[in-house]
C-alpha cells in the first residue's frame, strides 16, 4: 500500500500543519490503496508564499529556459511512465491498457503540445509606437479532478511553466497517487525551488484557501459545474482571474445517411470510453425518429458487447471512481426508468459476476426525450441516451437546448452536412465523426465553463497583456 503524507513546497518534501490522513480506495477492488494527509489553509500558505518568492527569478527566464525544463520534463516522464499507470490504475480502478495508453499518453502528449507552441509563440509585437506584451500573471492555483487525473494535471502545470507562472497544484483526493510521481518527476527534471509546489487536500481545505487566498492571481479549476460555481464566489473578493472546465451532456447528431451504422456503434464506443467519466463525452445521442429502432438495436448490440472489470481484455471498461460516483449513476439510472425512456441495455446494478468493485452496466436508453433527467443532468458513467429528431433544424435545436456547451459531435458520411450542422452547435469543441487534435482549443460555452486549455490556447489564459505607448518614439522633441 502507498503512504504519501507530505506535501511538495519550495523545493522540498516536507511535513503537513497537521496530521488528517485520508485513504485513497481502489473502485476495482474496494480495498485501501493508498494513504495521504489532507492538507489545510497553513499548508496552502507556505506553499503560496513559496510560489511568489519564486516568482520573480522564473517570470524573467528565458524561452530556452523554459524549453530546456520542459524537455527534461519529458524524459522523466517516460522514465517514470510504468509507475504512472500502476498509480491511475489503482486510483481509479482504470484497466491497465486504459491506464498505460490514454490516461498516461496523453499527459506526454500535452507536453508535446506545449514545447512545440513555446518555440513559436510571441509573447510581444510592435503595433505602431506601442510596444503589446504579454506577461506571466503571477501565482497560479491549479486544481484537477480524479477521471483523468495526468490529463489534466498536464494541460494546467505545462502552460503555466511555459509562460513564466509560478503555482500551486491540489490534486483530486480520490486520485491523488499519479499526481505524487508526477511531482517526482517535476523534481527530478530540476524544476527551480518554489516555482512547483503540490499540497493535497479536499475542496474544504484546501480548494477554498487556494481560490480565497490574496496571493494568488489566477485560479485554474476543472471539476463539476457546481463546484465551479463555489471557486468562483471564493475567488471574487481578491478579483482573481479563473477559469473554468466544468460539466457537459454533449450531444452527438447522427446525420441519415450510408454511415448510419457505423455512425451510431462508434457514438457507443466512444460514450464508453473511461467508463463514461468524461466531461465531453457525447452522451446524447440524436438520430432520425424514422431510425430509432435501428439505431436502438444496433446501441444494445454494441453495449452487450461491452467486457466490464476484464484486466486481461484491452477493450474492457473500469468501474466508476467511487461509492459516490457509483450511487448517483444508480439513482439516475433509476431516474431515466421512472420517466419512461426504453432500457435497450444495462439498467440499474452491477454487471453479473462482479460482486465487489464500483462496476456499472453499460446502458443504452432509447427514446428519450430532451426533458427527461437523464437528458439534462451530467451522469459521468457509462450511460447513453438516444434522442429523436424528425429533421436536422430540429436536431440542432435539441442539441443546444441544454445547459451545458463543453462539446458537441456530427456523424456521417456526408462531410459538408456535418461541417454545416457543427457550426451550428452551441459548444468550445465539436468533433466530426470523433476527430481527435491535442492542438485544437479545448474549452465551453454556458455552464461548460470559461476560458480554454491545450496547446498555444492554454498559454494566453496564464498571461496578462501590458501596453506600452511610445515605446517607439523618437522622445518629445
Amino acid at each position: 500500500m502507498r503512504e504519501y503524507t507530505g506535501f511538495y513546497i519550495d523545493g522540498q518534501w516536507v511535513a503537513p500543519a497537521g496530521l488528517k490522513s485520508f485513504d485513497v480506495e481502489n473502485p476495482a477492488t474496494e480495498t485501501v490503496c493508498g494513504t495521504i494527509t489532507l492538507g489545510s489553509a497553513e499548508d496552502v500558505d507556505r506553499a503560496v508564499g513559496a510560489a511568489r518568492r519564486a516568482f520573480a527569478g522564473w517570470s524573467a527566464s528565458s524561452r530556452a529556459d523554459r524549453l530546456e525544463l520542459l524537455q527534461a520534463i519529458g524524459a522523466e516522464y517516460q522514465r517514470r511512465s510504468a509507475d504512472l499507470a500502476d498509480a491511475v490504475r489503482e486510483e481509479i480502478g482504470a484497466p491497465p491498457a486504459l491506464a498505460a495508453g490514454a490516461q498516461v499518453q496523453l499527459g506526454m502528449g500535452h507536453l508535446v503540445t506545449a514545447i512545440n507552441a513555446l518555440k513559436d509563440f510571441s509573447f510581444e509585437q510592435r503595433r505602431g509606437d506601442t510596444l503589446v506584451v504579454r506577461e506571466p500573471i503571477g501565482v497560479c492555483g491549479l486544481i484537477t479532478p480524479w477521471n483523468w487525473p495526468l490529463n489534466q494535471i498536464a494541460v494546467k502545470v505545462y502552460p503555466a511553466l511555459a509562460t513564466g507562472c509560478t503555482m500551486v497544484l491540489k490534486p483530486s483526493e480520490v486520485a491523488p497517487l499519479s499526481a505524487y510521481i508526477f511531482t517526482e518527476i517535476m523534481d527530478a527534471a530540476g524544476v527551480p525551488a518554489g516555482v512547483y509546489n503540490m499540497v493535497n487536500g479536499d475542496g474544504p481545505g484546501v480548494g477554498v484557501a487556494l481560490s480565497r487566498h490574496p496571493d494568488v492571481d489566477m485560479v485554474s479549476f476543472t471539476g463539476s459545474t457546481r463546484a465551479g460555481v463555489a471557486v468562483a464566489e471564493n475567488a471574487a473578493p481578491t478579483v482573481k482571474r479563473v477559469t473554468q472546465e466544468l460539466g457537459g451532456k454533449s450531444p452527438n447528431i447522427v446525420l441519415d445517411d450510408d454511415a448510419f451504422a457505423d455512425s451510431v456503434a462508434a457514438g457507443v464506443t466512444a460514450m464508453m470510453l473511461n467508463s463514461g467519466q468524461s466531461c465531453n463525452a457525447p452522451s446524447r445521442m440524436l438520430v432520425p425518429n424514422s431510425r430509432m429502432d435501428e439505431a436502438v438495436a444496433i446501441a444494445r448490440s454494441v453495449a452487450e458487447g461491452v467486457k466490464v472489470g476484464d484486466p486481461d481484455d484491452p477493450t474492457a471498461i473500469g468501474p466508476v471512481a467511487s461509492a459516490a460516483q457509483f450511487a448517483k449513476v444508480q439513482d439516475l439510472i433509476e431516474a431515466g426508468i421512472a420517466e419512461g425512456a426504453t432500457v435497450a441495455a444495462g439498467g440499474a446494478g452491477r454487471p453479473a459476476g462482479l460482486d465487489a468493485g464500483y462496476f456499472v452496466r453499460p446502458t443504452v436508453f432509447g427514446h428519450v426525450t430532451n426533458q427527461m433527467t437523464v437528458a439534462r443532468e451530467e451522469i459521468f458513467g457509462p450511460v447513453l441516451c438516444i434522442l429523436g429528431y424528425d429533421d436536422l433544424d430540429q436536431a440542432v435545436e435539441i442539441a443546444n437546448d441544454t445547459d451545458y456547451g463543453l462539446a458537441g459531435y456530427v456523424s456521417g458520411a456526408d462531410l459538408d452536412a456535418a461541417r454545416g450542422i457543427a457550426r451550428r452547435i452551441r459548444a468550445g469543441w465539436v468533433a466530426i465523426n470523433h476527430a481527435f487534435d491535442l492542438n485544437a482549443p479545448f474549452g465551453g460555452y454556458k455552464r461548460s465553463g470559461n476560458g480554454r486549455e491545450w496547446a498555444d490556447a492554454g498559454f494566453h489564459e496564464y498571461l496578462e497583456t501590458k501596453s506600452t505607448l511610445g515605446y517607439g518614439s523618437a522622445g518629445v522633441g
